[in-house]
């Protein structure tokens, strides 16, 4: 018992701990000084996490047919956690918009903000890799399926935030770092190019740590009590299993055609990342394509309340979950 308890107090102070660290950091100066997120997510959107993406991509030592095993498993885990959720949205009665803001909260990770440090802490820098890619595939997700659920009620046509798959930087970002390296015009590793995009994009894992903080600072509570309940339990709970279950699943389906399957370590920072708290950027989907209310709940006050609880909650889930990993006893 002894054994463990210090286990897990190391994977906290050295996976968990840096991250609150820095976030507590951010809401502490979110909440005492009037800072405005905008621009700093502008900042980290279209210049600090495009440098950290391209970076990643084309100096990435993953096979083709792990990053083809890793986009299939996020697409096959948010289809999952769409249908669990809407099930059990449904079976509590729950109706639109409030329906939709409980399927975004609990299908979508904070895998950028929280999840890319996250494992890059635990797992290094497979671990980032692995990370950069898990955002690229859930941010298209997001904006296709996720605007679809937030839109799905009478009010705003999703068509134009479909759109915005065609704007996000980060896309483009992984297309031309696959691009580079395909055709061989990398810049080495310790050139003066590499090592500045290298260095702007590792300034964007502390730039998102404080932009978390600074958002959950700003957190209007008013959700419904039952609902953020089910949430959380299916985001901190179901979530894992079921991301285990698909990276299983995938696994042996790319065995079963004589694939080479993903390494552990891939696979174990897939569950990480499906692990984490309650994406951000739902609120920002209810925001701008949900309308009306539930009871009197705005579904930006129920999203903000959900991430701002599963936040605090992962602190302990996920530093269980990383021992998990760790020991081998779940992949």
């Amino acid at each position: 018992m002894a054994l463990l308890d210090s286990r897990l107090l190391s994977i906290f102070a050295t996976a968990i701990l840096p991250i609150v660290a820095v976030a507590a950091a951010g809401y502490v100066l979110g909440r005492f000084e009037d800072v405005d997120p905008g621009p700093l997510n502008t900042i980290t959107v279209y210049v600090l996490v495009p440098a950290l993406v391209f970076h990643s991509v084309a100096t990435a030592s993953l096979s083709g047919a792990t990053v083809a095993w890793l986009a299939i498993s996020v697409v096959g885990f948010t289809i999952a956690m769409v249908a669990l959720a809407e099930g059990v949205g449904r079976l509590a009665g729950d109706t639109e918009p409030l329906l939709g803001a409980f399927v975004l909260t609990s299908t979508f990770s904070n895998a950028g903000n929280y999840g890319i440090p996250l494992s890059d802490f635990a797992f290094g820098t497979v671990g980032r890799q692995t990370a950069v890619l898990y955002i690229v595939v859930q941010s298209v997700l997001m904006y296709t399926i996720g605007v679809y659920v937030a839109a799905r009620g009478p009010g705003k046509s999703p068509l134009a935030g479909v759109k915005r798959v065609f704007t996000i930087p980060l896309v483009y970002a992984v297309v031309a770092g696959l691009a580079a390296q395909w055709l061989g015009v990398l810049p080495p590793a310790d050139s003066a190019a590499m090592s500045t995009i290298q260095t702007v994009g590792n300034a964007s894992i502390p730039v998102m740590l404080l932009l978390l903080g600074i958002q959950l600072a700003g957190t209007n509570f008013g959700a419904a009590l039952g609902s953020v309940v089910r949430a959380n339990a299916l985001k901190m709970v179901a979530a894992p299993a079921v991301a285990v279950g698909v990276a299983l699943a995938a696994t042996a389906a790319f065995q079963g055609l004589g694939a080479a399957a993903p390494n552990q370590t891939v696979a174990r920072v897939f569950v990480l990342e499906c692990a984490t708290p309650a994406a951000v950027t739902s609120l920002i989907l209810v925001g701008e394509f949900s309308t009306g209310d539930i009871d009197g709940i705005e579904p930006e006050s129920y999203v903000s309340t959900v991430v701002f609880t599963s936040t605090l909650l992962s602190i302990p889930t996920l530093t269980v979950l990383i021992a998990l990993l760790e020991s081998g006893a779940l992949l």
